[in-house]
């Protein structure tokens, strides 16, 4: 018995981009296309099979311990991502300030689809999702280079809206235009969930 259920959603890519240099810049540069290998996109800085580990994870490894990489990718709503810059009082809030590889149109309530969905190009191509992006200050300084005033409102609006990240299941190629079909885990949520948050 499959244990991931495909769902009546799928959601087009309306946006690709790569981050070449972290180090010189956030910023994604757009592509029309993503050839992705087990290491990640092509050509992405965020990319490799392993990570040095950061403070998301510090309760779990001292910062900088090698640690499997499921960040090679940075996955946002088009949506959501207009409802973010809607909360700042812009007009629109460019993909490429927010360090994003994927934009995706379609899929409701996207930043909360279930760790270990996946999505599925047409050529087979599939990412995995890991889990929720949590807003940071990085792109808050590029926006504020872009549009000075406003990068201090990016994180609060950006609250539960960041996209997620993902890492390649399977190898292919992405491309702007093309539709991914979203497949979940057959599984019902944990009974334990709430407890936990709150006890943490």
């Amino acid at each position: 018995m499959a244990a991931l259920k495909k769902t009546r959603y799928e959601a087009e890519i309306t946006w690709l981009g790569i981050v070449g240099d972290r180090e010189a810049a956030l910023a994604s540069d757009a592509a029309e296309a993503l050839e992705l290998s087990f290491a990640g996109p092509k050509g992405e800085d965020h990319g490799g099979e392993t990570r040095p580990s950061c403070s998301r994870v510090l309760g779990l490894y001292p910062r900088n311990t090698p640690i499997r990489n499921t960040r090679q990718l940075a996955v946002v709503s088009e949506e959501e991502l207009q409802a973010i810059a809607e909360e700042m009082g812009l007009d629109a809030l460019d993909p490429a300030w927010l360090g994003s590889t994927i934009v995706l149109r379609g899929l409701p309530d996207f930043s909360h689809v279930p760790p270990g969905a996946r999505l599925q190009g047409p050529d087979g191509c599939t990412i995995t999702v890991d889990m929720n992006n949590r807003p940071c200050n990085l792109p808050a300084r590029v926006i504020e280079d872009q549009r000075p005033g406003f990068g201090k409102a990016f994180k609060r609006a950006a609250e539960g809206r960041r996209g997620v990240t993902a890492w390649v299941e399977r190898e292919g190629r992405l491309r702007v235009g093309e539709r991914l079909k979203l497949f979940i885990p057959d599984q019902r949520p944990w009974s334990e969930l709430e407890a936990a948050r709150a006890a943490s």
